[in-house]
């Protein structure tokens, strides 16, 4: 079992930054790659950049590319979402989640987080 507590949410104007952290528990940190996704009222989730277990590898989707950078401390058992020049279609609730592999399917990955709220106003 892999424990996941996100943090770091809030409310942001636009333009402005947010860093999510994601902490983690359980088993072997590095032997998992970790998702960020999100989910915005009355859509589904989706992918937002995953990142390898050792961090050497990411991948972003088109939306962000630019603008969020993942990173990891495996020394930590943390992962983090650095979030730039942000816009009100980013606001959504954003949840970590650790997999195998880095994929961008949401039944890929086996762990989740509780979520954070990130509100970004115009």
């Amino acid at each position: 079992q892999v424990q996941l507590v996100e943090s770091g949410g809030g409310l942001v104007q636009a333009g402005g930054s947010l860093r999510l952290s994601c902490a983690a528990s359980g088993r072997t940190f590095s032997n998992y790659a970790m998702g960020w996704f999100r989910q915005a009222p009355g859509k589904e989730r989706e992918f937002v950049v995953g990142i390898s277990g050792s961090g050497g590898s990411s991948y972003y989707a088109d939306s962000v590319k630019g603008r969020f950078t993942i990173s990891r401390d495996n020394a930590k058992n943390t992962v983090y979402l650095q979030m730039n020049s942000l816009k009100p279609e980013d606001t959504a609730v954003y949840y970590c989640a650790a997999s195998r592999g880095v994929f961008t399917i949401v039944t890929m990955y086996q762990y989740w987080g509780q979520g954070t709220q990130v509100t970004v106003s115009s």
